[in-house]
Order: structure tokens, then C-alpha cells, then sequence
């Protein structure tokens, strides 16, 4: 299907192309084929659906870099969780061992299909519940089933009963999901404090995301022990690009200088951060842009948290601004802030690279695949549009995104999710919640 959205404002956040006041895009099948001022005399315009976007801003869908997705029956549940120890032993050591590959079914497609709703385009799973190759299966199976670009980075679970099939499951997972709209990577953890050795990154689970050609995406990554993790991953030549580092607080001088030499990627949960409170409860914005990386954004966990890349963007923006003023207070210093432009270049190109798929999304660029937002620019809390980039940090939310494309195929439409039975859904996670809750208190 070819598509073209006239008229509008496009921020590409690809700096070759910049931001244009009115613009169009044009859309052949699943790519972005043109970008420009004015394609409606394109060869592929003819014949072409035509989307009217006056008054509206055109932009790349989110990226989201780190979410538990399987959580989703039980959000908010905790929304004043004091600590790290308390949503362990609630959600990972009370709660999780109860779910069958169902219920992972239902928690990863509401997921995804609020992902989606927000404006999350890209969203990786990081599928810590994988009980069995039907856990496993049934999280990827609910990610295509939404039709948004998923990443399902595979791990065994924290506590409780579980087949052993990990990480060697992980083989058979990214064979039958090496192409397509889901992608596979590995999921560990920095160290083994919380569950023991298994799960921690190293040599061995190197060699497994070596062998597979696969990224590895690794949480829990705070404090001393982790900074002493990671110097010895770079002295043994086991980070890079490929690997990306999640939350990242409270790390020594040392550690950031072997992440900024490899370039380690960053995936960053600012609410998750300062709201739980992991180690500094500080996001390490200033750190990661320090040794020259440029981190991706996260939702991380639902249970206690918001859902959307909106509040991440704005909690990061905010947090980073009062630190950099906060350091300069009384001196002579000029506080180094961010701006709405990283911000949003975090949530999309960043995360797009962070994720391992920088060439197939994140920008508006020809060539890489359809995946944008359209976001009414003329509502009550976007109008009037005088800064697009500002309006889409700081005016919008989900409400105000009209039209979702991944992949060239629309996912929602008019403000509605396309060929979704909400009350459908509702019910189904709510049996799914109810469920676990029996099993848990049986």
C-alpha cells in the first residue's frame, strides 16, 4: 500500500533531513520511500492514499528499550513500592512463579497494545517469566499477534520452578525469529546478588549471544558490583555495541570509561530510577552523554509505574535540567541542561540503536522501515503548534496521537486501536489477574 501524509509538520530526527514546518511523507509498502517539502508530483504519489496532516505532526514512532512486559494484569499494584527488595518479593518471588504461558500471553499483549496506543512503535520484552519454551512462546506469540516491532530478550526466572531450558532455548527462539517484525537477544543480569550466578552475565552467556549473533541486553545494572562487572567485561572483550547496560546508576568513573570505550549502549528507566529509588535514584543521563553515549529510554515496570515514553521523556527532562542548575547555583557556572531535542531523540533514534535496529527504525529517513506517529497538533493541550519538538516532549500524550504506522500497516486510526475488542480485553486480563491472584494465595 502506498501512502502519502501531506501537509504537515515532520520532525524526521534524522540530521541530514532536519524538521520541515510543512511537509510530506510518502510511504511505499513497509518503507519510507520520500521525505519532502512537497511530493505529490512523486512518481509513487499517483495512485497513492492520501492523508491529510495539516495541523498535525508527523514524527517516528517511540522506542521503547526495556519493559517487563508480562507484568501488564498487575499494574499499578505497587504504586508506592519503598525499594528494589520489595517489588522483587512481591512481583518476582510471589507473583511470578503462578503464571502458566497464558497468562504471560495476556500480560505481553496489553503490553503491547498500550505500547502501541502510547505510541511505542518498538518495545523490547525483557521476558524475565520464561518458565518453559511455551512461556517463552507464548510472549513472542502475543507480540505478533499486537503487530508492533518487538524485541523478545529471553530469561529464566528469578525464583520458583522452571523447566532449565535457558539459555539454550534461546537458539531455537532466534531461528524461528531471525527476520520479520520480532526480533531475539539475550536477557541477563549484572550480577548474580539476586539470583545467584545463572543469570549473570559473562563468558559464558558471551559466547551463547556470540555463537547466535545476537545482542544481549543485561538489568540490574547499578552500584560497586556492577561497576566491578563491567571493568572485567571490557578487560575480557565482552562489551560493545551490542550490549546494552540497563539503569546504569550509581557506577564508578572506571566502569563509565570502559562502557564510553566499547560503545556500550545505554538503556535508561528515569522514572523507574528515581520513583523505586535503584541505588543513587539518579538517571545517568549526564553520565552516559559524558563518555560519548547517547542512551535509549525505558517504561521498565508497569506494576508500579507509568506506561507511556511521554512521562519518561518529560521525568529525564525535568530530573537533568534540576541537577545541571542545582550544580551551578552559587557559582559562576552555566548549567549544562538538555534539551527537548535529546529527549526525543533518546525516545526514538537512540532507542532505535540501543535496541540493535538503528538502520530499520527510529528516524523518518528513505529507506528504513514505516514506523510514525501522527499526532493532532490542534487539540486543547497541543494548540497553538509553535515548537514541534517541544510540543511532542512536553504538550502530548496518547490522546493526541490520531494515527500509528509500524511497518506500513496502520495500528490505530482515528485515536482507536485497529481490530481490537477492548471489552474483550478487559475481560481476559482481568480472568488472567484473577487467576494468578488463586494460585498465589492457594
Amino acid at each position: 500500500m502506498t501512502m502519502l501524509f501531506t501537509g504537515g509538520t515532520v520532525v524526521t530526527m534524522d540530521p541530514a533531513l532536519g524538521d520541515l514546518a510543512r511537509g510530506d511523507v510518502l510511504i511505499d509498502g513497509d518503507r519510507i520511500a520520500a521525505v519532502g517539502p512537497d511530493l505529490r508530483e512523486h512518481p509513487l504519489a499517483r495512485g497513492a492514499s492520501i492523508v491529510d496532516t495539516t495541523g498535525r505532526i508527523v514524527s517516528p514512532g517511540f522506542v521503547d528499550t526495556h519493559r517487563h512486559a508480562w507484568q501488564a494484569q498487575f499494574r499499578r499494584s505497587i504504586p508506592d513500592v519503598t525499594d528494589l527488595g520489595a517489588y522483587v518479593t512481591n512481583t518476582l518471588a510471589r507473583i511470578a512463579p503462578a503464571y502458566c504461558p497464558h497468562d504471560v500471553y495476556v500480560g505481553t499483549r496489553l503490553a503491547a497494545l498500550s505500547a502501541l496506543d502510547a505510541g511505542i512503535t518498538t518495545m523490547l520484552d525483557f521476558s524475565h517469566n520464561s518458565r518453559s519454551a511455551a512461556h517463552s512462546d507464548a510472549a513472542i506469540q502475543a507480540l505478533l499477534d499486537t503487530g508492533i516491532r518487538g524485541v523478545h530478550a529471553s530469561m529464566a526466572p528469578h525464583f520458583g520452578d522452571w523447566d532449565g531450558q535457558w539459555p539454550k532455548d534461546v537458539e531455537r527462539l532466534h531461528a524461528a525469529h531471525s527476520s520479520g517484525l520480532v526480533s531475539v537477544r539475550l536477557a541477563t543480569l549484572a550480577t548474580g546478588e539476586i539470583s545467584g550466578p545463572l543469570l549473570a552475565y559473562g563468558p559464558q552467556l558471551a559466547l551463547v549471544s556470540r555463537y547466535l549473533g545476537i545482542g544481549v541486553s543485561v538489568d540490574a545494572v547499578f552500584g560497586e558490583s556492577s561497576s566491578t562487572a563491567i571493568v572485567d567485561w571490557a578487560r575480557a572483550g565482552l562489551l560493545g555495541p551490542h550490549v546494552t547496560l540497563i539503569h546504569a546508576t550509581g557506577l564508578t568513573p572506571e566502569a563509565w570509561r570502559a562502557i564510553g570505550d566499547t560503545g556500550t549502549t545505554i538503556s535508561l528507566a528515569p522514572t523507574s530510577d528515581a520513583q523505586i529509588g535503584l541505588e543513587t535514584a539518579i538517571p545517568a543521563v549526564d553520565e552516559a552523554l559524558a563518555v560519548g553515549v547517547r542512551p535509549g529510554l525505558s517504561i521498565d515496570v508497569e506494576v508500579a509505574l507509568a506506561s507511556d515514553m511521554f512521562t519518561q521523556m518529560r521525568a529525564l527532562h525535568t530530573i537533568q535540567r534540576m541537577r545541571a542548575v542545582n550544580a551551578a547555583y552559587g557559582t559562576d557556572a552555566v548549567p549544562n541542561r538538555i534539551t527537548t531535542r535529546d529527549m526525543l531523540d533518546f525516545a526514538t533514534l537512540q532507542g532505535a540503536h540501543t535496541n540493535g535496529l538503528g538502520a530499520v527504525t527510529g528516524s523518518l529517513t528513505p529507506g528504513k522501515q514505516a514506523d510514525l506517529l501522527v499526532v493532532n497538533a490542534s487539540d486543547i493541550n497541543t494548540m497553538p503548534l509553535n515548537d514541534a519538538v517541544g510540543t511532542l516532549v512536553l504538550g502530548a500524550d496518547p490522546r493526541n496521537i490520531e494515527t500509528v504506522l509500524v511497518a506500513g500497516v496502520i495500528r490505530k486510526s482515528a485515536g482507536r486501536l485497529v481490530g481490537v475488542d477492548v471489552s474483550r480485553l478487559h475481560e481476559e486480563v482481568l480472568a488472567s489477574r484473577d487467576a494468578v491472584l488463586a494460585a498465589v494465595s492457594s
